[in-house]
């Protein structure tokens, strides 16, 4: 089955992946790889996969090691069929969730490791003081959005769908205790430098 055998429909999110794999940290391969496994109705093998895409199965296998070191695919195997198959998570909150993890443990865990080194230091002037002070305020707000994200991870899904779509309620809400209590954050002027 060449590529032209995909519906256009399928053809055009398998590119625009691939287009914005770039934009997310992976390869455009990687990112067409898994568009197919994601919107494919049953698991599909590499041959399969090489075949729709037009890639080389070497291409292919590097992209899968990729998508499963990720924990983005599934392997399955069938009865009497010596390949491997691959599938996505069927629940996109799952794929959401792993997706996060992954960015978490590669990206987010090191840099609040090197701030919480960083703040340990005892600077010996005063721009070293004043870095060291927003580095404090960097960990602050990572370390804040990682613990709320953490509250998120252990909701159903369901209620943390609930939740993001009362984003502009929650802010309203928010606004208004502000007002009430004259607490709302007091916003910097920048003539007065």
């Amino acid at each position: 089955m060449p590529t032209a055998t995909l519906p256009p429909l399928s053809r055009q999110f398998v590119a625009h992946f691939g287009e914005m794999g770039s934009k997310w940290g992976i390869n455009r391969t990687v990112g067409q790889i898994y568009a197919l496994i994601f919107i494919s109705e049953r698991a599909l093998n590499a041959d399969e996969i090489a075949e729709l895409l037009e890639f080389s199965r070497s291409n292919v296998s590097m992209g899968l090691k990729e998508l499963q070191a990720w924990r983005l695919v599934h392997l399955r195997h069938h009865p009497g069929d010596r390949r491997e198959y691959f599938e996505a998570p069927a629940d996109v909150w799952e794929i959401f969730r792993v997706l996060a993890e992954e960015r978490r443990r590669r990206e987010i865990e090191p840099t609040l490791s090197m701030l919480r080194n960083a703040l340990l230091e005892s600077p010996t002037s005063d721009a070293e003081r004043h870095a060291q002070e927003r580095m404090r305020e960097m960990h602050e707000l990572i370390d804040r959005l990682m613990k709320w994200f953490d509250d998120v991870q252990r909701l159903a899904p369901e209620t943390a769908m609930q939740l993001m779509g009362m984003g502009a309620t929650v802010t309203k809400v928010l606004g208004l205790k502000d007002r009430i209590t004259g607490s709302a954050p007091k916003k910097k002027n920048p003539a007065a430098g």
